[in-house]
C-alpha cells in the first residue's frame, strides 16, 4: 500500500524515480513480501528504508463472463436504480408533502439515466467484446529492497523469519 503522506527520505515531488537500495528478499507473491516487511516492523526495524518492488509486470484481464443484452440492460436497471433511490430520497428530503413522489421520480429517471448509458457503449462495440472483465497489473515476484546502510541487519532478522 502507499502512503500519501510519504515519509522524509522518500522524494515526493517530480519525475518517477527507479527504486533503490539493497536486495533482502524476493518473493512470488505481494503477501509475502508484506509479511516480511510487517515482521521487519514488528521487529522495530526501520521500515522507512523498505521498499517493495514489482518485478516482471503483467496486465492481466480476468474474463468474468458472457455478455448479452439481457445482462446489459439488467446491470443498467439495477444501477441505475440504486442511483435513483439516492437521488430520489435527496429530493424527497428538501420537498413537501412525502416522501414517495420523489422515490418513484428519481427510481424511475435512475433505471432510464441506468439503461442508456450501459446500452450505447455496449452497442457502440457492435458485437467485439461479448464478455465482462476486470484487469489487473500484477508481478512475476515482489523483490524487497533496503538502504544499503541497514541491508544486512535486515537480511538477518528476514532468515530468522524463514525458519
Amino acid at each position: 500500500m502507499t502512503n500519501p503522506l510519504g515519509g522524509p527520505n522518500r522524494v515526493s515531488q517530480g519525475l518517477p524515480t527507479p527504486p533503490t537500495g539493497w536486495p533482502i528478499g524476493s518473493y512470488p507473491t505481494y503477501a509475502e513480501a508484506q509479511r516480511a516487511v510487517d515482521y521487519l516492523a514488528d521487529q522495530q526495524f526501520s521500515v522507512e528504508d523498505v521498499t517493495i518492488v514489482g518485478v516482471d509486470l503483467m496486465q492481466v484481464e480476468r474474463v468474468l463472463g458472457r455478455l448479452t443484452w439481457g445482462k446489459v440492460i439488467g446491470g443498467g436497471i439495477v444501477s441505475g436504480a440504486w442511483l435513483g433511490v439516492f437521488f430520489g430520497l435527496l429530493l424527497g428530503l428538501f420537498t413537501t408533502g412525502g416522501l414517495f413522489g420523489p422515490l418513484a421520480v428519481g427510481i424511475v429517471g435512475g433505471i432510464v439515466f441506468g439503461v442508456i448509458s450501459t446500452a450505447i457503449p455496449y452497442a457502440a462495440t457492435r458485437g467485439q467484446r461479448d464478455f465482462a472483465s476486470s484487469m489487473q497489473l500484477v508481478a512475476g515476484r515482489y523483490d524487497v529492497l533496503c538502504d544499503p546502510k541497514t541491508a544486512e541487519a535486515a537480511r538477518d532478522l528476514l532468515a530468522k523469519l524463514a525458519l
